[in-house]
């Protein structure tokens, strides 16, 4: 690992299935790159301060998202870093208005939805679906983030994980991840926190992406690779899940959408 990918010391988390101690690995989620503002950091050499060296979102993903959580509001830094605080609550509110549509805005008390909300950020729609009787788990490769998160609270159960390493005792009803797979940028990494979510999802269950609907690979800067479906497809078909539906998020000239699978076997 170069000097420029180094995380903060790891420290014990605690997961559905028992304690364990996250790799020092980075990862990668949300919006776009934007240098962090200098700021002491820990580090397992010792503090040192993000101007160190200059910081680029493929050579620190994770420094650059904890940053930018710590540093910015609770839509800002999980939304549209392009957007004033009116445009990300107007971005938010269309967003979570599909996701119901999706999921449900009612549940049972007595037969609650289990929900996942994989790479949650500060917890926004984790705690919409929440208010909607839906038991909600939600996790986040950030730890400030998923600070944050705990803090407000609202009913969801917060962990520190990445992608692929999230593990769970049950099954979910939903597992959705918004906004972040096609932030990461690795293949490999990609196909492994695709997979890892679909194993969670339960016979006629449904797992709940965004990306766009294109036919071949659209690669946007440095933090942005759009994935067609037939590479979705490709993954998540021999693990049982098929594409039923696609729905565009009708946000300005935003071209994502929520891909929704089914679990048939």
């Amino acid at each position: 690992m170069t000097e420029a990918t180094r995380t903060p010391t790891a420290a014990a988390r605690t997961y559905a299935d028992g304690p364990r101690t996250p790799t020092a690995a980075a990862r990668t989620y949300a919006d776009g790159p934007r240098t962090p503002t200098a700021a002491a950091r820990t580090y397992a050499d010792g503090p040192r301060t993000t101007t160190d060296a200059p910081l680029t979102y493929t050579g620190a993903p994770l420094t650059y998202w904890d940053t930018r959580h710590r540093e910015r509001d609770d839509l800002a830094s999980g939304g549209h870093i392009g957007l004033d605080r009116p445009g990300n609550e107007i971005f938010y509110a269309v967003r979570l208005g599909q996701l119901l549509t999706l999921i449900g805005d009612l549940s049972s008390p007595a037969a609650p939805l289990f929900v996942l909300d994989a790479g949650c950020g500060k917890g926004h729609f984790a705690r919409a679906l929440a208010r909607c009787g839906h038991h909600v788990d939600a996790f986040d490769a950030s730890e400030a983030a998923v600070a944050h998160a705990r803090e407000e609270g609202g009913g969801p159960r917060y962990a520190f994980a990445a992608l692929d390493e999230w593990r769970s005792p049950w099954l979910y009803d939903v597992v959705m991840c918004v906004d972040v797979l096609f932030h990461v940028m690795d293949d490999a990494e990609w196909a492994a926190g695709l997979r890892n979510l679909a194993s969670l999802v339960r016979i006629t269950g449904r797992l709940i992406v965004t990306d766009e609907n294109i036919p071949e690979p659209v690669p946007r800067g440095d933090y942005i690779l759009h994935r067609p479906l037939a590479a979705y497809r490709e993954e998540l078909e021999p693990l049982g899940l098929s594409h039923t539906l696609f729905r565009p998020y009708g946000f300005r000239e935003n071209r994502v959408g929520f891909h929704v699978f089914t679990r048939t076997r």
